[in-house]
């Protein structure tokens, strides 16, 4: 819609400037009646063709030519003379014509018809003018000699627009084209790092579970609290073996992926409870919240805190007993894992050291703030605090 009124106005404006000055100009020309009828009936002529301009260049040139020489022939046969700015049509048309028709068949034959008109114009002119006051000569010469400088102009705006679009379309190849070589190089990057994932750790992880397999088809010969170990073992391996596929599978295509599960949150905490103590650990859980009234970022950054305070307590202090509480108050939700000291040795060099950073980075993210620390009886602490209002589902 404002496409159709800016185009309204455009023409608009141009009629104003291209008619109404040969109007103002005339009482000073020649104000008799003829001079008045020819250019009334010319001006309603050339309103037509420029506002037909733009569908047909060709044709409304021609007309507005033509309809120029009639009323130039007519007034001087009657003894009249027009304002030399009734040219100013001709000129918009033309220039029209070298921006807007692309064909030069129409071009050139437009050309012709006009210089025809021309002539067989200057013929009716000494045919019916005995003055030679009224008769065409080196005047009309004079307007019409700067003409075909006006298609010179629509004609080179016309090829520098095409050359602006030219450009635009390699910019716009060049483009698509750095965007495809990039999707190919992470392609190929995510191959390999799925190679190698694949050659190493998912070997070893297989491996892992055969062990655990092992040990589990000889249960009778270990203790209670080592089969409740191999159990938890041969579990987790099968699922991360699980989740490695998945993995690796997205890595290699990402359209071949398979549907994430969706995100855990607070309410899943029971479960992630149950699987720490079926690996033998020892947990007490303290929730007085209700998940529906904290958003999912929030949730999910819970849980996560969570699940990893737990994994660092099974890795590092074996048999402890391990505190969680989850509360929330005054517009945050709070979080502490509180895991006591080890009941034997744990493996203090497995890891790489990057779980409390990523507990960090995802508290932070939300505007939280963790604290993580030993305690004074030889335990560990983990408190997460982040704000409900400042996230989102």
């Amino acid at each position: 819609m404002d496409g159709r009124w800016h185009g309204w106005g455009t023409d608009a404006g141009l009629v104003v400037l291209t008619c109404v000055p040969a109007l103002l100009s005339q009482p000073y020309v020649d104000a008799s009646g003829p001079a008045w009828a020819s250019l009334a009936v010319y001006e309603a002529v050339g309103v037509t063709v420029l506002l037909l301009r733009r569908r047909l260049p060709a044709t409304a040139f021609v007309v507005g030519f033509g309809a120029l020489l009639v009323a130039l022939v007519g007034s001087a046969g009657a003894g009249a003379k027009l304002s030399p700015l009734v040219f100013l049509p001709p000129a918009v048309l033309l220039y029209n014509l070298g921006h807007h028709c692309a064909s030069w068949r129409r071009t050139v034959s437009a050309m012709l018809g006009a210089a025809v008109l021309g002539v067989a114009g200057l013929w009716l002119n000494r045919m019916t003018t005995d003055s030679s006051d009224f008769r065409g000569g080196l005047d009309v010469l004079a307007a019409l000699a700067p003409m075909p400088l006006a298609w010179v102009m629509g004609f080179a705006a016309r090829t520098r627009q095409a050359l602006l679009a030219a450009a635009e379309q390699r910019a716009t190849d060049a483009r698509r084209a750095q965007a495809l070589e990039a999707a190919q190089a992470a392609q190929r990057e995510r191959t390999r790092i799925a190679g190698e994932m694949h050659d190493v750790v998912a070997h070893s992880l297989t491996l892992l579970v055969v062990h655990a397999e092992t040990l589990r088809a000889r249960g009778g010969e270990l203790p209670d609290w080592a089969r409740a170990q191999v159990d938890g073992l041969a579990t987790a391996g099968r699922q991360s073996g699980s989740e490695l596929q998945n993995l690796l599978r997205m890595l290699r295509d990402p359209a071949d992926a398979v549907p994430l599960r969706p995100a855990p949150d607070l309410a899943e905490l029971d479960a992630l409870l149950d699987s720490h103590r079926a690996m033998g650990g020892t947990v007490e859980l303290t929730n007085d919240l209700a998940p529906e009234a904290v958003p999912g970022a929030v949730q999910l950054a819970g849980y996560r805190v969570v699940q990893e305070a737990l994994v660092n307590a099974r890795r590092h202090a074996p048999g402890a007993p391990v505190r969680v509480t989850v509360e929330s108050g005054a517009g945050r939700l709070r979080c502490v894992v509180v895991n006591g000291p080890a009941a034997r040795r744990g493996a203090a060099d497995a890891g790489v050291g990057l779980g409390l950073v990523s507990m960090e980075e995802r508290v932070g993210a939300l505007g939280g703030d963790l604290t993580a620390g030993p305690t004074g009886d030889g335990g560990f602490r983990v408190a997460a605090t982040m704000p409900l209002e400042c996230a989102g589902d």
